[in-house]
C-alpha cells in the first residue's frame, strides 16, 4: 500500500472532481450503489463504529417525497440527478455494529457524546462515498440546503437515524459547471511544527 497513485488517479479523485449540477441521462445501476456502499465502509471511523446510513433516493416517486424538504435551488438537479443518496447517522450506532462486534460501552444515555461521535463519523463516511464515487467513474454533488427534520420524518420516521447533508449521484454534464473557486496557500490554513 506504499505506491504513490499516478496524476490521472489524482486528477480524478481530487485535481479536476467537481460539484456537479447537471447530469447526463445515464442511470446508476443498482449494483454499482452496493460496490460504492463495499468501498466506503473500508474508510476508518473510531472503533469500526460505522455509524452511517444511507437512502439511495433513485424512484420518481421517491424523489418527489424528497422534494417538497429541498431547497428551491437544489430541487430542479435533484429532480435531473440519477440518484440523490441521503447520507443519515444512526443515534444508537453503539448497538447497531458489523456482525460479530460487541456493542460499544460509553455510550448509552450520553446525548453530546453520541451526537459528536455520529456527526463526525458519520460525516467522514459521507466524504468516503464521494471519494468512492469519483473512484468508480461518478460524479457528486454534495449539499446542505433541506429540511433536516423533513427528511427525518419522510424518510426515517421509525428509526433513531437523523439525516447529515444529502449528495446527488451520477454522471455530471459539464455544461453546468461554473468556474472552480479559489484555494487557500498551504500557509493560510496549514502549518508544520
Amino acid at each position: 500500500m506504499s505506491n504513490r497513485l499516478d496524476a490521472e488517479a489524482l486528477d480524478q479523485l481530487f485535481v479536476k472532481a467537481r460539484t456537479y449540477r447537471v447530469w447526463q441521462r445515464r442511470e446508476v445501476a443498482d449494483a454499482t450503489l452496493k460496490e460504492l456502499v463495499d468501498l466506503m465502509e473500508m474508510g476508518p471511523t473510531a472503533s469500526n463504529s460505522l455509524p452511517a446510513r444511507l437512502i439511495f433516493v433513485k424512484s420518481k416517486e421517491a424523489k418527489e417525497r424528497l422534494t417538497p424538504h429541498l431547497s428551491e435551488g437544489n430541487r430542479e438537479k435533484t429532480m435531473a440527478a440519477p440518484v440523490c443518496a441521503i447520507i443519515g447517522y444512526d443515534l444508537k450506532f453503539y448497538e447497531h455494529l458489523p456482525k460479530g462486534m460487541q456493542p460499544l460501552d460509553g455510550f448509552a444515555g450520553k446525548a453530546d457524546r453520541i451526537q459528536d461521535a455520529t456527526l463526525r463519523n458519520g460525516s467522514l463516511q459521507g466524504a468516503y462515498l464521494m471519494m468512492a464515487a469519483r473512484a468508480l467513474g461518478l460524479d457528486a454533488g454534495p449539499m446542505s440546503g433541506f429540511d433536516n427534520a423533513g427528511v427525518d420524518r419522510e424518510f426515517f420516521a421509525e428509526a433513531d437515524i437523523r439525516s447529515n447533508f444529502l449528495c446527488n449521484i451520477g454522471y455530471g454534464d459539464g455544461s453546468g459547471m461554473r468556474a472552480r473557486g479559489p484555494r487557500f496557500a498551504f500557509g493560510d490554513i496549514a502549518q508544520i511544527v
